[in-house]
This record gives structure tokens, C-alpha cells and sequence, in this order.
């Protein structure tokens, strides 16, 4: 049998769009309900992808440990963070291709995360009907930043946490911006998130979504 690395990245069911709009609530919910097969970005971009990361700055003949982190998160504005995040998500993206690749199942896999960009899983797709963009509201995205820990989550070694995630939090709603601004350039549909509707709501409007590949 000839082996075709991209067969189940093809087939998957895709969830961009920003942080803390309930993407690895919404996937694991479609995982366990449709009997899918949830691959969680974070969680593979904190671990094999961060070793993959070391690797490559070795192999560059640069150090194991990443940039000073008041370079990172203090004394770059959030325009700049933001453009070098964007700049990185292709590479980060083939890792995903990779990962996907070992996976073999006889249903589709639902994968989501903020790496997952439109313009990254659109060529590689049957149909955009197969990704949505999940975006907070401001409302929504100053909620969640006030209950969720991970959220708020002061970067260590850092001279000025307080400033640091400032950054990072404005850093993140203009990636956000730049998800759902390449989502409409592709027709690929886009869910705003306000929390008028609970996880249960939201998870059936994407399944309503999805409902053809389900």
C-alpha cells in the first residue's frame, strides 16, 4: 500500500482562530460525542515541538536555551510579537503535518489550536468547510483572562512581568485579528465567541458545521 503522509490531515476536521475562545473544550466535546480522534496543538507545541525547536538552534550553532526572555516579552512591542509569531507558524505547522502523518484512524481526527492557521490548513484540505475560526469577543477574552490562571500566567526571568503580559495579550489579539482576517479571504467560516452560549451551544454549532464529515 503506497503511503500518503497528508491522508489524514486531508480528511480532518480543523479549529483555529485565538486564545482562550474554548477550542480544546470544543474538540475534545466532538471527540468523545463522534467517536473523532482529538489532536490538542498546546499540548504537542509545549513538548515534542519544543524539542524539535531546541534541535533546530543547535543545528544553527546557536544555543540550547531560547532568547532572553526580556527580549522576547519586555522590550519587543506587541506589533513585532506578533509579526515574528505569524512569521514562525508554517514551520511550527509541519510539525502538526508530521504528527498527523503517524496517525492512522478509520474516523477523522479533530484538530484545534492558534498554530492552526486558515491559509496554512486551506491548501491542504478536500474544503474550507472542514475548518472554523473560534474568536472572542473583547467581552469574552477580558472574562476568561480574569478566571483562567494559564491566562494570566506571569513569564519567568522576566525584569517586568507585569509589562510582559501586557504584551503577550496584545500580541495575541492582533494574531487573532490577522486568523479571522485570513478567514474571510478564504471563505472559511468564523465563530464569535461572547459567552451568551455555553460550551454545550457552541460545540452544537460546530457540529452543525461539520455535520457532513461527522
Amino acid at each position: 500500500m503506497d503511503f500518503d503522509p497528508l491522508s489524514t490531515a486531508r480528511r480532518a476536521l480543523w479549529i483555529g482562530g485565538a486564545q482562550w475562545a474554548g477550542k480544546t473544550t470544543l474538540a475534545v466535546t466532538l471527540a468523545l460525542r463522534y467517536g473523532l480522534t482529538a489532536y490538542l496543538y498546546d499540548r504537542h507545541d509545549a513538548r515534542a515541538h519544543e524539542d524539535r525547536r531546541v534541535a533546530e538552534r543547535v543545528r544553527r550553532g546557536g544555543p540550547a536555551t531560547g532568547p532572553d526572555p526580556d527580549a522576547v516579552w519586555v522590550h519587543t512591542d506587541p506589533g513585532r510579537m506578533a509579526a515574528e509569531t505569524l512569521a514562525g507558524f508554517p514551520r511550527r505547522f509541519e510539525w502538526v503535518l508530521d504528527d498527523l502523518s503517524a496517525l492512522v484512524t478509520g474516523g477523522r481526527v479533530v484538530a484545534e489550536g492558534w498554530g492552526l492557521r486558515p491559509e496554512l490548513v486551506a491548501p491542504v484540505v478536500e474544503s474550507t468547510g472542514q475548518m472554523v475560526v473560534l474568536v472572542p469577543t473583547p467581552e469574552f477574552r477580558a472574562y476568561q483572562a480574569g478566571r483562567l490562571p494559564r491566562a494570566t500566567a506571569r513569564h519567568p526571568g522576566v525584569s517586568d512581568p507585569e509589562r510582559a503580559l501586557r504584551n503577550r495579550l496584545a500580541r495575541d489579539e492582533l494574531v487573532a485579528a490577522d486568523a479571522v482576517a485570513r478567514a474571510g479571504e478564504l471563505g472559511v467560516r468564523v465563530i464569535e465567541v461572547d459567552g451568551g452560549r455555553d460550551a454545550e451551544a457552541v460545540s452544537g454549532l460546530v457540529a452543525e458545521h461539520f455535520a457532513a464529515y461527522l
